[in-house]
């Protein structure tokens, strides 16, 4: 009988093999140290679990002239080996080009008001395609529609470079935001690997994270209707957010597709989501102050204006010179001169760029620039002051001049209409015009009058 018994368990055993081999895997959520999980989804069933994910459709156009049609088809959002799979789809309707998207947010349902949130997800490549990782208020009412309502970006990255991450906030009106990035390239790209991307919201500070990695810290934030006083802070981002997920096709941001993008890849591919949230929050914070940098003791805002030190031009430091959009080139300090050469001059005026940032705008003072500068040959070269965390407008209008090969001094004058801003930005763009002479510039200042 003995010897029954345990064939009888051999038996059982065997049979249930193959059951369990058939089974979709369990994952069992981490715990994180200081924090209590608040929900996750390891996406280990056969199909989206809607009772934490709605399936949001929307029609072509709905926003930032995307170009896809969000559906609740299964074609577009489905589970498949562990992962959410979030799938563009190109098809052909009245005989143009048709596109069609998923999304998927926790409006509703998975709600909450701080907390660690955690994902997991590799992004697809292909000019035009635009994945994002994102959380927006329960109630975008109550502030105002977007942006006084907020919006929290953990991760959003463009599908013709996928080597650059960013992650954002948006607020207040006028619009404002601010954004880190982070770069991993080749077999660390955003599109070869899963990497993990991750946000901690307290009462008075956002913390983003790539891979562990610190990619931005904001706690100076405000919202207000036009021609009001600011809410109180920490205004908007008090108040329950959802988690959202999308694959957007097109827009103003990514351009629209080309014949280059595989639509038979276009698969953004979510592992998991992970909330957590701490056992209690103080949620009695107070704005910070803004700190604003005094000026040279000749009165200059501009740092190394006479480029007298050949300082690193990759930081974030005082001067940095930067590429986008197809420009290349690269620029030194050498001979008291910052030199630009360009080999491309890129599809934007910005896509050879030279800037000084952080500098200290007070509403309602005066402000002069001045600069000497030539090129090795005649071109143009187009100079303003930007505001990167207030939507990108100018406190001083982009501003063509023509640069000959003899040196000149230009000199301009602006008013500060705008609230105070700590982080104004001098800008030299070099791009787009099919000019890639050589410029020299030196003696830059920025002053107030």
């Amino acid at each position: 009988m003995k010897s029954k018994k345990i064939l009888s368990s051999l038996i059982a055993v065997a049979m249930l093999l193959p059951m369990a081999a058939c089974a979709p895997k369990k994952t069992e959520t981490p715990q994180l140290e200081g924090y209590n999980l608040l929900w996750s989804d390891e996406f280990d069933g056969k199909k989206l679990d809607e009772t934490k994910w709605n399936r949001e459709t929307h029609e072509p156009g709905w926003t930032n002239n995307e170009l896809q049609e969000y559906t609740n088809s299964d074609e577009n959002i489905f589970v498949r080996d562990g992962n959410l799979v979030l799938k563009a789809v190109k098809t052909q309707k009245d005989g143009a080009d048709y596109y069609t998207s998923g999304k998927v947010t926790g409006w509703n349902k998975t709600d909450f008001q701080y907390g660690k949130v955690v994902v997991s997800a590799k992004v697809p490549e292909g000019q035009g395609l635009w994945p994002a990782i994102w959380m927006m208020p329960n109630q975008e009412s109550k502030y105002g529609q977007w942006p006084k309502c907020g919006e929290i970006d953990i991760m959003e990255s463009l599908g013709n470079d996928t080597s650059i991450s960013y992650s954002t906030i948006h607020y207040g009106e006028p619009h404002a935001e601010q954004q880190g990035t982070i770069t991993k390239t080749g077999d660390e790209s955003f599109s070869a690997k899963f990497h993990e991307y991750s946000v901690e919201w307290e009462p008075g500070e956002m913390r983003f994270y790539t891979d562990d990695e610190l990619v931005l810290t904001v706690n100076d934030w405000f919202t207000a209707v036009a021609g009001a006083d600011d809410k109180p802070y920490p205004a908007p981002f008090d108040q329950p957010f959802y988690v959202q997920m999308n694959l957007a096709v097109g827009g103003n941001w990514p351009g629209n597709p080309d014949a280059t993008t595989d639509f038979s890849k276009a698969e953004f591919l979510v592992d998991y989501v992970r909330v957590y949230q701490k056992a209690e929050y103080d949620t009695n914070v107070t704005k910070p102050t803004k700190s604003f940098r005094e000026a040279l003791p000749d009165g200059n805002f501009i740092r190394n204006g006479d480029f007298s030190v050949a300082e690193d031009l990759t930081d974030d430091v005082d001067w940095k010179f930067l590429l986008f959009f197809e420009g290349e080139g690269a620029a030194e300090i050498k001979d008291g001169e910052m030199i630009i050469t360009s080999t491309n001059c890129g599809t934007e005026e910005y896509s050879v760029q030279l800037v000084h940032p952080d500098l200290p705008l007070y509403k309602g003072h005066k402000y002069k620039i001045t600069f000497d500068i030539r090129a090795d040959e005649p071109r143009k070269c187009i100079v303003c002051v930007s505001a990167p965390n207030v939507d990108w407008i100018r406190y001083f209008p982009d501003t063509s001049i023509d640069l000959t090969t003899e040196w000149q001094t230009f000199e301009f004058t602006f008013d500060m209409t705008e609230k105070d801003d700590n982080n104004g930005r001098l800008e030299f763009n070099m791009g787009k015009h099919g000019d890639t002479a050589t410029i020299h510039i030196t003696n830059v200042r920025v002053e107030e009058i």
